[in-house]
């Protein structure tokens, strides 16, 4: 038996819906591994600036690292109190540091 809709032989889906939803799936899947990625880059960032013992650079790094956290949890990425958890660990870290 051959498909309905050769274009789309990598899905198991076969009615222009489901296909339609798998695409989707595909679509998103890979924005949210990419958005993702880009705000563990810049939870790495602070922590580099942490064992670096830099105050100024490692709250400069968390002023843009704790938005992108904010992000990926409004996006449904990563878990709301995930992304609270990790910007209150590194805020008291620096805290820690300025000390």
């Amino acid at each position: 038996m051959t498909p309905r809709f050769p274009e789309y032989e990598v899905f198991m889906a076969d009615h222009p819906s489901a296909l339609k939803r798998a695409r989707q799936a595909l679509r998103r899947n890979e924005r949210n591994r990419a958005r993702l990625s880009a705000t563990r880059s810049a939870v790495k960032k602070v922590e580099a600036a942490l064992d670096a013992k830099d105050a100024a650079a490692a709250e400069a790094a968390l002023k843009l690292a704790e938005p992108a956290l904010a992000r990926t949890a409004r996006k449904g990425v990563m878990k709301r109190k995930t992304a609270s958890r990790k910007v209150s660990r590194l805020a008291k870290r620096i805290k820690t540091l300025k000390k």
